[in-house]
């Protein structure tokens, strides 16, 4: 079968975030189809482009049988106009190109990390006569209006229309979010039309590491250095044990808070927290089977009653490492698997609590009482488990 996605923000393993549709399409293409992903070359957190173009507005590459066409989008510097205008361009731009291949599809998926990304793959998937998914990741624009936009803002009540129309088109709609159903069902979608399959890990990546071992103690956050991850408590409490020689914290990620935490380690003159920069998911899970405990936090925030479906929390429970999760959201992996423990969210005093009590364990006894995150991942949420659902969504559709 031969399925196209048009996701603006696929990235391939090298390029530092979520590889999603890299990841289901590479078990899609052992399986004997043929997968192609449209996206934008511009990286989204880095705000860089990422490859080279010598006249063209595209490019084709083929990664482990998978065909990229990276498309050459308007650059932007925050999430104010200039990245709309980026989503407007990807919109126009991979209409365009898709319509030029010479091969049609049998489906297109189109991801909605934006609507008008989702929007561009309806309307190729009804020029091309083809079936049309909708894959719903962030909820637009209920995300806008839980972040503190107005309702009633016009680019708000427009996302609104172009949301309610793509219900109504698709043919078939995926969610990440375990209870998004919740939301799509109001607009008159049946509940046996929305599949729930959520981010997962590849955990070959996890097979055959070695563990560096060393006297430090290091608590380890691995993601977006940005406001939604809740990283304030994670510097007051280095802050607050900075005098405790053998704790130690490092992040990997880059985002729009860098230079803001870099210029707080500087001013508090601390050496126990490093900014690690971003680097290569291939290089993720070692950077965690080092580490004696892995840090994720979100905001306390409305945006997770639908729940979460984090690419970073099913690396941690591949790793086999205690972590530590200061969150609200509906669902909890960590809780479920019993890998670690639940704290309040931007909460210091518990944040600090947790580290020390898990600093204080045994090691023997932190392995032994947080050791279930790999095979809890391996029956729920591994890549090929969650492509076998997806294959058989699509093949439900022929």
């Amino acid at each position: 079968m031969n399925i196209w996605i048009f996701n603006h923000h696929a990235l391939t393993p090298d390029m530092g975030g979520g590889t999603r549709h890299y990841d289901f399409s590479k078990e899609l293409v052992k399986k004997g189809h043929k997968v192609t992903i449209f996206a934008s070359s511009f990286h989204y957190s880095r705000h860089q482009e990422l490859k080279e173009y010598s006249g063209e507005y595209f490019l084709h590459e083929n990664t482990n049988g998978i065909d990229f066409i990276w498309l050459k989008t308007r650059p932007y510097k925050d999430s104010g106009i200039g990245r709309v205008i980026n989503m407007l361009d990807y919109m126009k731009k991979v209409q365009k190109v898709a319509l030029t291949c010479k091969e049609n599809p049998d489906i297109i998926i189109g991801s909605s990390v934006h609507l008008f990304a989702v929007y561009a793959a309806y309307k190729v998937a009804k020029k091309l006569r083809v079936p049309f998914i909708m894959e719903v990741r962030d909820i637009w624009p209920q995300t806008l209006i839980d972040m503190g936009i107005s309702k009633w803002h016009p680019f708000v009540l427009f996302l609104g229309v172009l949301e309610k129309l793509l219900y109504k088109k698709a043919d078939k709609i995926i969610t990440n979010l375990p209870f998004a159903y919740k939301h799509i069902e109001k607009f008159g979608v049946k509940r046996e039309n929305i599949v729930w399959i959520s981010n997962g890990v590849d955990l070959s990546a996890f097979e055959n590491l070695t563990t560096k071992k060393t006297e430090t103690f290091l608590v380890t956050y691995t993601g977006s250095i940005a406001q939604a991850n809740v990283l304030d408590s994670l510097f007051e409490v280095a802050k607050r044990l900075k005098n405790i020689d053998t704790i130690k914290f490092k992040l990997y990620g880059d985002g729009a808070y860098f230079q803001k935490y870099q210029k707080y380690i500087q001013d508090n003159k601390l050496e126990n927290i490093e900014l690690m920069g971003l680097v290569s998911k291939n290089d993720i899970p070692q950077i965690l089977v080092n580490s004696d405990v892995l840090y994720l936090g979100l905001k306390d925030s409305p945006l997770y009653r639908y729940g979460i479906s984090l690419n970073k929390i099913f690396d941690y429970l591949a790793s086999n490492r205690p972590i530590i999760f200061a969150s609200n959201a509906r669902n909890n992996p960590v809780q479920d698997s019993k890998s670690g423990i639940t704290i309040k969210p931007e909460n210091a005093d518990e944040l600090e609590k947790a580290i020390i009590e898990l600093y204080s364990m045994r090691e023997e006894d932190r392995k032994s009482r947080f050791n279930n995150g790999f095979e809890y991942v391996k029956n729920n949420f591994s890549v090929q488990f969650l492509t076998n659902k997806l294959e058989n969504l699509i093949n439900g559709l022929q």
